[in-house]
């Protein structure tokens, strides 16, 4: 009898703890479980429950509603007492913070995880179904709870509050129907509609591209109330197009009243000091593109008995923004210039960047200049430093340098007779420096870049490779050897300066190329983790049809360079010591690192730091990571802009065939990219009807199952244009029909 009743007990608490979590379930919908959450996450320590009704601001009737809440959620050890009705995140609370990374169907996931409660276990990104997400949207700060982790590791868990929106605005498109005005966000990670309800401007058009503001949270998830800022006009516009991607990427592009004033009112005397090496009868001249409207380096190569004396001057940018100054905050905001092409967003206003700090001939200038001298193979020998004026005697281009010393053109050189001595001297002393790297095991990349030339519309007219001949070369060599030779200072003096540096890339990552490698065919040589490997695996692959594809995917095992305070070295370039020295009118490192080897000189000549100099708003420490962020929001966004006008570059050609390189294989589809146009675009499996084909991803290839043919990764195939779709940014091809096709369908 009493063993009937236990068991009957122990039926009964089984049913009672199923109905508790039934109950906690629907709880999870509830605001209240959130709130509870959110306030026990940031608390910091336990709070008794009085505390958390005081807290939230509940009405009298939520005090029960609380309290049953609060043992629920202990019951499944979400929360622990600590104390009688004393609560704190328990065991099993999951609760993370992160951003949210959300896809076009709605769905997302978190990444960036970080908890005040202690270390992040996961070591996935966790899932939110579009239900589990709420109202975040992509790119939010959110606390989220994880409530499972699959069996494959990944993480599910849901949105428990919003800490911070990434976007009070967006671009889109305007749909104009019968009864109201839609905008349709431009970025499909924002996967619902903008409705705009107030009276809207009558020279608004259907198909405008738009900044709107978000006003108010979704009622259905699928549509937000919102009010028209700003119209920015047709989309097929290079200025509106530039205008999406500066929205998209919160790029700083407008320069405050504060900046400008400040920039003005800056004086144009530029006359020799004690404080300064006068180097205006040294030969200096300017290397640059046919386009470039800044100069911020100038050089000059002596030929000396035993070697060469290079001077690599920048242009003063320390000079004219100080610490804490408007000039300097703005410029550490952006971080960065920005090139799209035909247009710039600068780090400097212009009366800076291409006025008072561009190193324009017959003008004097304001400079920094490395004074290094080598041995006649090379070797750098010794290095000075030294605050300058200069006057650069002659504005080069890289093609017309290339004409001089390369082609040997006869009408060129005799119109630059007085330099042509010191660039020959230029071209011997690159060439030593050049083997020299290449000897040390630096990677050569070679990768094709393209060059957009736009109309007089802002439409791109064509697309070339971009030239980079031995005068590129040239200059690139002398900028390394001054950047190297200045992190050598750094690095010798213990100085605190922020470094460029390149970590070796992870053994998993290099196992998969080096597996990639031999599933094509590719001898490699025996594995070693050092530069030079890499520049084997490169030489073999040189000017064969898998040079592109080979590149590109051993560029993916690489780590990115960042900037840092602690030198680790430049894999990439077999560098020790590495630092941007070179461009401080568009980067902002540089500027620092400039300023660094100001305040070492004036500490070791003696020269008193005046205070102003003397205090930066961040410390090198704090610099790194922000600097390196910016620069690849940069990058991110200049490769926005190229493919955007890309996109549109090919909507006219649509049914013409062109050359390509197969860059990518899925189980779904095709990437190609256009031998001659530098193009991307993807070819879907359904638009193989010719057979049915199975992904074979060891190899990285599809296969037919009835013909065996096969598309592999870095096969050369011709394709045909299908479609281009202007609102989502995206290229459709097709394999062509060859000759070799049309006889076997015949």
């Amino acid at each position: 009898m009493q063993r009937k009743k236990r068991y009957k007990s122990k039926k009964n608490s089984k049913k009672h703890a199923r109905g508790v979590k039934k109950h906690l379930l629907k709880s999870r919908d509830n605001v209240l479980y959130h709130q509870i959450l959110t306030l026990l996450y940031g608390a910091g320590s336990p709070l008794h429950y009085k505390d958390i009704f005081k807290y939230l601001e509940l009405p009298l009737s939520l005090r029960k509603p609380l309290q049953k809440l609060l043992l629920q959620l202990s019951s499944e050890k979400i929360l622990v007492q600590t104390d009688k009705n004393t609560y704190k995140p328990g065991p099993k609370h999951g609760l993370v913070e992160g951003v949210v990374d959300q896809n076009a169907k709605g769905f997302g996931f978190v990444s960036k995880l970080s908890s005040k409660l202690g270390p992040v276990k996961y070591s996935r990104d966790p899932f939110l179904s579009p239900t589990n997400i709420g109202s975040a949207l992509h790119g939010d700060n959110v606390l989220i709870r994880v409530f499972k982790v699959k069996k494959d590791g990944r993480p599910e868990a849901e949105v428990v509050s919003i800490l911070g929106r990434s976007r009070e605005q967006l671009t889109g498109f305007v749909s104009i129907q019968t009864n109201q005005v839609i905008v349709y966000p431009e970025d499909p990670r924002y996967p619902f509609t903008i409705t705009l309800e107030e009276t809207l401007p009558e020279k608004l058009n259907d198909g405008d591209a738009v900044i709107v503001k978000l006003d108010g949270e979704s009622k259905n998830g699928r549509q937000q109330p919102g009010k028209l800022l700003e119209i920015l006009g047709n989309p097929d516009s290079v200025d509106v197009q530039m205008r999406i991607v500066i929205e998209k990427h919160n790029l700083p592009h407008v320069f405050n009243k504060e900046t400008l004033a400040e920039a003005e009112a800056i004086s144009e005397t530029i006359k020799a000091s004690k404080e300064r090496l006068d180097l205006r009868k040294i030969q200096h001249v300017t290397i640059d593109g046919e386009t470039a409207k800044d100069y911020d380096d100038a050089i000059a190569v002596q030929k000396k008995r035993n070697g060469f004396r290079l001077y690599v001057s920048i242009a003063d940018v320390s000079h004219y923004v100080q610490p804490g100054s408007e000039l300097d905050k703005e410029a550490f905001l952006r971080g960065t210039s920005i090139y799209f092409p035909g247009r710039v967003i600068p780090m400097l206003p212009e009366r800076l960047s291409n006025g008072l700090c561009s190193l324009v001939p017959d003008e004097d200038r304001f400079a920094f200049t490395a004074i290094l001298d080598f041995d006649r193979k090379g070797h750098l020998k010794k290095k000075d430093f030294t605050k300058s004026i200069i006057r650069s005697a002659q504005r080069f281009t890289y093609t017309t340098v290339r004409q001089i010393l390369i082609d040997k053109k006869p009408e060129i050189r005799r119109a630059h007779k007085p330099f042509l001595t010191p660039l020959k001297w230029a071209g011997e002393l690159a060439k030593e420096l050049m083997h020299l790297r290449e000897q040390r095991g630096s990677i050569g990349f070679t990768i094709p870049e393209p060059f957009m030339e736009l109309d007089d519309q802002g439409k791109i007219s064509s697309i070339s490779r971009t030239e980079r001949n031995f005068a590129h070369k040239m200059i690139e060599e002398f900028m390394l050897a001054a950047n190297e030779a200045v992190a050598e200072t750094f690095t010798e003096n213990n100085l605190e300066g922020l470094y460029r540096i390149h970590e070796r890339p992870s053994p998993e990552k290099i196992q998969e190329f080096v597996e990639f490698g031999h599933s094509l065919g590719i001898d490699l040589p025996p594995l070693r983790q050092d530069p030079d490997w890499f520049g084997q695996v490169l030489n073999l692959v040189k000017n064969s049809p898998k040079e592109y594809v080979i590149n590109n995917l051993l560029l993916r095992t690489m780590q990115q360079a960042r900037y840092d305070e602690k030198n680790v070295g430049h894999f990439g370039l077999a560098a020790t010591d590495y630092t941007h020295f070179t461009s401080p009118i568009r980067r902002y490192p540089d500027l620092t690192v400039h300023r660094t080897l100001q305040h070492f000189l004036q500490r070791t000549t003696k020269v008193k730091i005046r205070k102003k100099e003397a205090k930066s708003l961040h410390s090198t420490k704090e610099m790194g990571p922000i600097l390196s962020t910016r620069e690849r929001v940069a990058i991110t966004a200049e490769r926005e802009m190229n493919d955007r006008l890309k996109v549109r570059y090919m909507h006219n050609k649509i049914g013409e065939t062109f050359q390509s390189v197969i860059s990518g294989v899925t189980g779904s589809a095709i990437f190609v990219e256009l031998l001659d146009l530098f193009v991307s675009g993807g070819i879907s499996l359904t638009s193989l009807k010719d057979d049915y084909y199975i992904f074979d991803g060891k190899h990285h290839r599809l296969k037919g199952k009835h013909s065996g043919r096969s598309f592999q990764l870095g096969d050369l195939i011709p394709v045909v244009l299908l479609d281009v779709d202007l609102r989502r940014n995206r290229i459709y091809f097709s394999p062509a029909v060859t000759e070799k096709d049309q006889i076997e369908l015949e």
